[in-house]
């Protein structure tokens, strides 16, 4: 099975392709940012004019018309998912449970101001302990959970302030 990766384009049209996908175009490199593309009998010159290779964006000429790309792999979907970030942790301002378990302990208390990386809660799921982190610096708001509660997939545990 091939990895699947979300692509948007100018930031109001996704699609998902696949690695198989990638794998099967006919791509010739015809300079250090210049490519050939043959696709469905279609043939595309295309250059990358800008790339953010961390943030995984990049300014993308196709023949003449000129987009702006944002490519997300597997694991930035599956993060996504579990209600965190990459990039942006900074704008995070609530903590879902990434997946079912039973919080066997909370480390902080409303209004507590927390650090990036400091422990937040401990979710038991599958006989496993998850430390649950801070994804920034901040006030705790709100905690929607207690000791022993069994929590689902994608239930609100923190706020921050």
């Amino acid at each position: 099975m091939s990895a699947h990766y979300k692509v948007k384009i100018n930031k109001d049209f996704e699609t998902t392709i696949s690695e198989d996908a990638i794998l099967q175009t006919d791509v010739i490199k015809t300079s250090n940012s210049k490519f050939h593309i043959i696709e469905g009998n279609q043939s595309y010159h295309t250059e990358i004019i800008k790339s953010d290779f961390n943030d995984k964006k990049y300014t993308v000429k196709v023949n003449s018309n000129t987009y702006e790309v944002a490519i997300s792999n597997p694991l930035d979907m599956m993060i996504s998912e579990m209600g965190f970030s990459i990039g942006a942790s900074k704008q995070v301002n609530s903590i879902k449970s990434p997946m079912p378990g039973l919080i066997i302990d909370i480390q902080v208390t409303v209004g507590q101001t927390v650090k990036e990386d400091d422990y937040l809660l401990v979710l038991e799921a599958m006989k496993m302990e998850n430390i649950i982190t801070s994804p920034r610096e901040g006030i705790i708001k709100s905690i929607s959970v207690s000791k022993g509660d069994a929590v689902d997939k994608g239930k609100l545990l923190i706020e921050f302030e």
